[in-house]
């Protein structure tokens, strides 16, 4: 930079903050000397960015130099009047009053108040933080400043650096704190080590030093996992590999708890070898893996005594083998007999259709041996409550019928289902257990010369079953509604029938995207019924009865061939589709076919994935779905759980299945917006899934501040309406060629996203730059 142009930057005529540096003016250099320093101090502080500004009082002047107008986004050039009141108004209103005692203070020759830190509004809106440094350099014969010069210095690129770098630490910090997670630092060649908060805490040693000597940790081991954990402690220093090891210790307050550790070597700023690891407590999640192991084998060995059962069962003709009550084939014959005494002497027949409610869960929980006591209990309850003439059998697994012969007048038959209701719902101590269920009934009332016992039964059950869907413990009397509501489901099923003999059931197809680029990397294939009369129809309105139909594998199928289809046209069209999901049944994946019926499909490996619902329960499959997900893998159709976050899914059954995706449930994503706890939820499945190498796709993405979110919280994949909504094969190739979902607010907030973490990403790289030099 010219002489010249150097002295406007940072000098004035007058006599400068560069002259008054330099030491110019003294008399005792030449006018080439004088000129040579100047010209050195401007450049200097040309190049540091320094913005200069000179106070002086005396003569009533006010410099500022051209980089500190450029700091503020002026013109090197434009004028700047230095109006005290004028130029506060641009500061910061959080800062406003510190800036004023801070000039007092610097004015006065307060060494506390010479440097500075502040917010200015910048020329076009935004905040800049700037650095004052400043200093008084005459004063009058009374002391009072009469000339004050300084620096300005814009360290907005350091206070972000410094934020970002704290939250950062913060977000760690959370993260340890939220998983429990106690950390170490071991100098190796001094034998310490430093342990934080929450790993003494682990180990009970409260009140500590965070400085503890090697062998503090080696006194933890419990004594029968000491040598075998020592011996891999020291190969592992030996050897320089990382330690992962699971044992048990003995807590200072005596406690013995199970850990799992893992450790890692590194090197230092200052050449020392040191390890660096992290410990958590794992003593519940053993204990809950051996208790399971432990359910499992006792299962197991009550199926081998069912079994055992059945054989020795074909000889009780007419009574239950467990409770000793009647059995189906004996109630058949006794509804014969009590309607025909109901006709002959002018009584109505009573019928209650009793199912227990919650039973399954006494089954699942505490094994077979606890769900037949349970049987037993509800039979003692059911005879203890009804006259000895009623009639009490168990039709099924926990199904019971009770027949009465009443007056037809009577209003017992009420007075009696809330008796066993009452009855049946009192815990049962069971080896130190107490079991609680209930109980749902349906009831069906008829006399006169047209009784039908078995149209009773049917009714009874039809009641029931509307007790059940009202919230169980409950009884219901049959009624005529209930019959046409039957009748309109029977009706429905009909038309599915009807409706898969003409192909009325089709794929749609909603795209999805991924989190960063908003780039289509999916399509998941939905079932639509085309129904000649209602329109379009959602599973919603067909898929229960479907179910009952045991017809859903079948549409499954049908709309798999239709979407390979539908893939083949868009790849010859030139339209690359990555991969198709579609929806699998519990009953398809136990289909022994199913193997064979995929084969003969030629699925190219790799472009299909199978969604399962983490309804269906994958911790206790059996061997057929087991086979046939074996079979899928070596097809090369991936595996996706659907709905997680909703259903049985467990880390176990998670690490067995080893699917390629999982789906978080659109009810987890709908209020990320407005609950941090859900997107600490959210964050947590998706570092599950990151932690066992599994894609996460996030379903019901309806918002920008959805897209937003699950892009900060690193999530693979988004689906929802925000995006794209369900559309026929006939729209998928207009709409990926628009492009539409890109456009707005969205595809904006991505670009954001996007270059707030490469800025990150390079600021980290500085400061790891920084810091190995």
């Amino acid at each position: 930079m010219p002489v010249k142009k150097a002295h406007t930057e940072a000098g004035d005529p007058h006599g400068d903050a560069a002259a008054v540096e330099a030491g110019i003016g003294n008399g005792a250099t030449d006018d080439s000397e004088l000129a040579e320093r100047e010209s050195r101090w401007n450049y200097a502080l040309v190049g540091s960015g320094l913005g200069v500004w000179d106070h002086n009082y005396r003569l009533d002047r006010k410099y500022y130099s051209p980089t500190w107008k450029t700091i503020r986004g002026m013109a090197p050039d434009e004028e700047a009047d230095g109006d005290y009141e004028a130029w506060l108004q641009l500061v910061h209103p959080d800062d406003r009053d510190f800036v004023v005692h801070a000039i007092d203070r610097q004015n006065a020759g307060d060494p506390n108040y010479q440097i500075f830190e502040y917010r200015e509004r910048h020329k076009d809106g935004h905040w800049v933080w700037i650095e004052c440094r400043g200093a008084c350099v005459e004063w009058d014969e009374n002391g009072v400043p009469t000339r004050i010069i300084g620096t300005d210095t814009d360290i907005t690129a350091r206070k972000e650096a410094e934020e970002t770098l704290s939250r950062l630490s913060r977000r760690l910090d959370l993260a340890l704190e939220v998983s429990r997670i106690g950390v170490f630092e071991a100098d190796i060649e001094r034998d310490s080590v430093e342990w934080d908060d929450r790993l003494i805490a682990i180990y009970g040693l409260q009140g500590a030093s965070r400085l503890i000597g090697g062998d503090a940790w080696a006194e933890s081991l419990h004594p029968d996992d000491r040598e075998r954990v020592l011996g891999l402690s020291d190969r592992s220093v030996e050897s320089g590999s990382d330690f992962q090891q699971e044992y048990r210790i003995i807590r200072g307050d005596g406690a013995e708890r199970v850990i799992r550790a893992r450790s890692a070597f590194f090197i230092d700023g200052n050449g020392h070898r040191k390890l660096i690891g992290a410990n958590w407590d794992v003593t519940e999640e053993v204990a809950l893996r051996n208790e399971l192991q432990r359910a499992k084998d006792l299962a197991e060995a009550r199926n081998r005594e069912l079994e055992a059962a059945k054989e020795s069962i074909e000889h009780l003709a007419l009574h239950d083998y467990l409770t000793g009550l009647p059995n189906r084939r004996y109630l058949d014959k006794m509804l014969g007999e009590r309607s025909g005494e109901c006709r002959a002497k002018g009584l109505a027949l009573a019928i209650l259709h009793i199912d227990l409610d919650r039973f399954k869960q006494i089954n699942d929980t505490l094994g077979h041996r606890a769900g037949d006591a349970m049987l037993q209990h509800a039979a003692s309850v059911l005879r203890n409550s009804v006259r000895a003439a009623d009639f009490v059998a168990r039709i099924g697994g926990d199904e019971f019928v009770i027949l009465c012969a009443v007056d037809p007048a009577s209003k017992k038959i009420a007075g009696l289902a809330e008796r066993v209701i009452r009855e049946l719902r009192k815990p049962v101590r069971y080896e130190g257990h107490d079991c609680r269920f209930g109980a749902s009934i349906g009831i069906a009332i008829d006399s006169g010369p047209t009784l039908d016992a078995k149209q009773m039964l049917l009714d009874a059950d039809i009641a029931l079953y509307r007790a059940k869907g009202l919230g169980r413990n409950r009884f219901e009397f049959f009624s005529a509604a209930a019959r046409r509501d039957i009748i309109s489901a029977k009706h429905l099923a009909d038309e599915i029938l009807i409706g898969l003999e003409r192909n009325e059931f089709v794929p749609f197809y909603q795209l999805q995207f991924d989190a960063r680029t908003l780039d289509v990397v999916g399509i998941e294939t939905l079932a639509r019924w085309q129904h000649p009369v209602h329109g379009l129809l959602t599973p919603d309105r067909f898929l229960d009865i479907a179910e009952d139909l045991d017809v859903v594998s079948t549409i499954d199928a049908l709309i798999l061939e239709r979407a390979l289809a539908d893939r083949r046209v868009w790849i010859k069209d030139g339209l690359p589709i990555p991969k198709i999901s579609v929806n699998v049944s519990a009953r398809r994946l136990a289909d022994p076919d199913l193997g064979k019926k995929l084969r003969a499909l030629k699925i190219e490996p790799g472009t299909i994935s199978f969604e399962l619902l983490e309804s269906i329960s994958l911790d206790d499959c059996d061997e057929a779905v087991a086979a046939n997900l074996k079979k899928l893998r070596k097809l090369g159709i991936d595996i996706q759980i659907d709905d997680f976050g909703t259903g049985h899914a467990s880390i176990v059954s998670l690490l067995r299945l080893s699917p390629k995706t999982l789906k978080i449930d659109r009810e987890l994503i709908r209020m990320l917006p407005q609950s941090s706890e859900q997107r600490k939820l959210v964050g947590s499945i998706i570092d599950i899934g990151r932690s066992l190498n599994i894609l996460v796709i996030a379903e019901g993405v309806e918002t920008a501040d959805h897209i937003r979110i699950l892009e900060e919280l690193d999530c693979d994949t988004l689906q929802g309406y925000a995006l794209a909504r369900p559309m026929p094969a006939m729209q998928i190739p207009s709409f990926i060629r628009a492009g539409s979902w890109r456009h707005g607010q969205i595809a904006a907030r991505a670009l954001q996203t996007q270059l707030r973490r490469a800025l990150q990403t390079q600021l980290r790289r500085a400061l790891r730059s920084r810091a190995a030099k």
